[in-house]
């Protein structure tokens, strides 16, 4: 029986050994990331049958098991990727949120600031100093328009910094489960004995990858597992991997597009379906949010610069000239896709800023058997109508053909108001180039007998004004129910009926005539001489600010960017509980995975004193066989 209990010491100390060592690697890892703790799995030997019954034959060592839940571990990678998409969002939303509610930084001070000192003009025309302040705050508020228009773009490039990095470690990531696939299959020779280390970094892999980006991962029976991105695009098959890649889009070489590489074919990636990780939330904030961010402010800027603009142009300045623009305003920005084939040049002018949405759009030529027709999409809800020519006038924006001709397929991506903030430009910059007179003055002549009296008059929009708007124009009244109209020119109507009230427009002018004329009275329309005193139009400028003529009339300047700046801010707080909630989430996964997975230090402990006695006892058996072994050997001689 010696040579029993000698087998069954021997087994023993194996299994202590075994528990011993698989301790201390658990021991060794407990602070390593993605780290399974590990435990023997020992049984019985197969006990030996004699007359007297089965005698043990001591333990064996099965093998080495990881503490693995498929379930558990599945839930920590996707509540991570989710907490990654989330906190990601709100990181970017942040920056602009934090920009548009600054009151330094924001647009409202300025617009406030720059309305102020039009209504100090309108005032006290003829105070150069009251001119010079508007000019500098028109000038503070051009300068906080290219600002914040600047910080967004800065934004976008610093997103395709970000992308171009998340490409490579996605890359690289998929590469390194690839190898590990590998190993994996190289040191599994028995499918029961996986190698639990490698599985543990493929695993982290994994994770890691996806908080960088959506995946969908499938386990091989070879032990191998592949993963996929977006619409099922295989990233990683077996021990190979693909690779993806961030390109310059074709309709916008400043923005950045994910592509799947297939060889040295690169096909572009719809950012809808990288849904998951950071970069899932970096592309849908840039083509989200960011973008209704920057158009949402551009339509201000251009709204702004239109409409005052066409009201300055209506007005005289202190040299007796007829106002010009004040503000250079901002051009549509028009982008053939690269592929393009046509030699056609678009061209996109506003025609309508009361009718300017916050949507980019995308036109796309057909030509089919000699036919040309266009298809244009709002980008914003992928509306689309179809045209048989071009131009078009469309939410405010008139689209034509300025030059060559459009080929089959032909693709341009219109912006009507993307790039307005940064775009636009103070052009006055002499103050008495201000136009806050009327260009035209009215009088009675003081031979007038009747009551009636005459209004200041207006100038008719939209400019440029008439080219006969300032010349000289007398209406005579030849009965008290009767009048005509000389100084016209060749049209020089008489025996018009008179109506009390009732506008009197020529040349681009309206007046009305009031009260109870008499044969003979006389009205005169004629240049403003002198008019440095004359605040009508400065008065009419500031008017514009409280003026519904943004978002089909329904909005102000200040409103249509309090919208925005509550939006966005809405939106921040939003993210910002749903980041925390589902950060939450990721910990309260990853606590129930490592209370089942992690290693614990005290159990440990414990484990090595369990270990090391049972080493001591079958260290002991062995002993005791041998010293009885060797009083069967003394017995011999």
């Amino acid at each position: 029986m010696s040579g029993s209990v000698i087998g069954i010491g021997s087994s023993a100390l194996t299994a202590a050994q075994a528990g011993l060592v698989t301790t201390g690697h658990n021991i060794a890892n407990a602070n390593s990331v993605g780290y399974h703790r590990q435990s023997v799995g020992q049984s019985a030997s197969t006990p030996l049958f004699t007359g007297s019954g089965f005698f043990g034959q001591g333990v064996k060592v099965e093998t080495v098991v990881r503490a693995y839940s498929q379930f558990l571990d599945a839930q920590v990678t996707q509540a991570s990727a989710k907490s990654a998409y989330y906190s990601t969002y709100r990181t970017q939303l942040s920056q602009i949120d934090n920009v548009l509610a600054d009151n330094n930084a924001g647009l409202s001070p300025a617009l406030q600031d720059f309305f102020q000192t039009v209504h100090a003009v309108a005032a006290a025309p003829y105070d150069v100093p009251s001119r010079q302040s508007m000019l500098s705050s028109g000038s503070a508020l051009v300068a906080r328009f290219n600002a914040l228009g600047t910080h967004f773009e800065e934004m976008r490039q610093g997103i395709n910094t970000e992308l171009t990095s998340e490409v490579a470690e996605i890359n690289s990531d998929a590469q390194q489960i690839a190898i590990l696939n590998g190993k994996i299959v190289a040191a599994q020779q028995d499918a029961t004995q996986p190698p639990n280390d490698l599985a543990d970094q493929r695993d982290q892999l994994v994770s890691k990858l996806s908080q960088l980006i959506g995946t969908t991962v499938t386990s091989q029976s070879n032990g191998t597992i592949n993963v996929s991105i977006g619409n099922g695009q295989s990233l990683v098959v077996g021990m190979q991997s693909m690779r993806i890649a961030a390109n310059p889009a074709l309709d916008d070489p400043l923005q950045l597009n994910i592509g799947y590489t297939i060889g040295s074919a690169t096909t572009p990636l719809s950012p809808a379906t990288l849904t998951g990780g950071s970069m899932g939330a970096l592309l849908a904030f840039r083509d989200q949010d960011l973008a209704t961010a920057q158009n949402s402010l551009g339509r201000v800027a251009l709204g702004l610069a239109q409409t005052f603009n066409d009201q300055h142009e209506l007005g005289q300045d202190l040299n007796g000239a007829l106002g010009t623009k004040f503000f250079t305003a901002p051009v549509p920005r028009v982008l053939a896709k690269s592929t393009n084939l046509g030699t056609a040049v678009l061209t996109a002018a506003v025609a309508d800023v009361a009718a300017l949405t916050t949507s980019d759009y995308r036109l796309n030529a057909s030509v089919v058997a000699g036919v040309t027709s266009y298809t244009l999409t709002r980008l914003s809800d992928n509306r689309s109508t179809q045209y048989a020519s071009l131009p078009q006038t469309v939410d405010g924006i008139t689209i034509a053909v300025g030059s060559g001709a459009v080929a089959n397929g032909d693709s341009f991506l219109i912006r009507p108001t993307r790039n307005a903030a940064a775009d636009i430009v103070l052009a006055v910059t002499d103050p008495a180039q201000i136009a806050a007179a009327a260009p035209i003055r009215t009088s009675a002549s003081g031979n007038n007998s009747g009551s009636a009296t005459i209004s200041a008059g207006t100038v008719d929009t939209p400019p440029p004004p008439n080219a006969n708007l300032q010349n000289l124009v007398t209406i005579t009244f030849t009965s008290p129910t009767q009048f005509k109209v000389v100084g016209l020119g060749t049209l020089n109507p008489s025996g018009l009926a008179y109506t009390a009230g009732a506008d009197v427009s020529y040349n681009g002018w309206t007046v009305k005539i009031t009260g109870t004329p008499a044969t003979g009275d006389v009205f005169t329309i004629s240049t403003n001489d002198g008019g440095v005193a004359d605040g009508r139009n400065a008065l009419r400028l500031a008017g514009l600010q409280s003026q519904n003529t943004l978002a089909g009339a329904s909005a102000t300047y200040q409103s249509a960017y309090s919208e925005l700046a509550s939006l966005i801010g809405s939106k921040t707080q939003e993210m910002d509980v749903t980041a925390q909630a589902q950060a939450a989430i990721a910990s309260q996964a990853t606590a129930a995975q490592q209370s089942f997975s992690g290693v614990n230090l005290d159990e440990e402990a414990a484990n090595l004193l369990r270990y090391q006695q049972a080493y001591q006892a079958a260290g002991k058996m062995m002993q005791i066989a041998s010293t009885l072994f060797q009083t069967l050997l003394n017995l011999g001689q």
